[in-house]
Formats: structure tokens, sequence, C-alpha cells
């Protein structure tokens, strides 16, 4: 009974997942739809990031905001990812001496 319960439990999860996968492959979106998708992971990671950025340090937002700045100008001349975040790191820890 267990094992059948297993199974019909990941059935569930899986079909969710694997249907919109087959779907949206075979769909054809109008240019503005694609680029709204494209930037939902942006939009995502930016939601998860930025309220850790507030509390580096409780009473000094700044400080992670500094850090931030210095991560996203890194980033954007084109930097490897290790070299922005050791960056941004000494940085902050600069600060915060």
């Amino acid at each position: 009974m267990i094992i059948l319960i297993i199974i019909g439990m990941s059935l569930v999860t899986m079909i969710p997942r694997f249907i919109p996968a087959f779907i949206v492959n075979k769909l054809v979106f109008k240019n503005w739809v694609n680029n709204w998708l494209q930037s939902i992971p942006y939009a995502a990671l930016g939601a998860l990031i930025f309220p850790g950025v507030l509390l580096v340090k409780e009473d000094q937002p700044h400080v992670g905001l500094i850090g931030a700045v210095v991560a996203v100008g890194l980033s954007y001349i084109g930097l490897n990812v290790v070299l922005v975040v050791i960056a941004s790191i000494t940085t902050v820890y600069l600060i915060t001496m």
C-alpha cells in the first residue's frame, strides 16, 4: 500500500512538471512574450538576493548596497563570476573594518 501511495504521489508531482515542458516547445509566442519569459529568472534571482543585500549589517544597509553595486559593476564589464564574488566580499569586508 505504501508503495502505491509513493508512486501515486510521484505521478501527481511529475505530471504538472512534464506537461508544460512538452507543450511550450510546440507553441510559438510573440516577441514580447518571449522577452517577458526570458526576464523571469533575473527577476526571481533579484527578489531572492535583494533582501539579503539590505541585511548584511542591519543598522547599516548601505554596506550591502555598496557591495551589490560593486558586484553589478564588475559583472557588467564582463568579469568572471568568481572574481565578482571575491571583489564584492572584499568590498563589504573593508567597509565593515
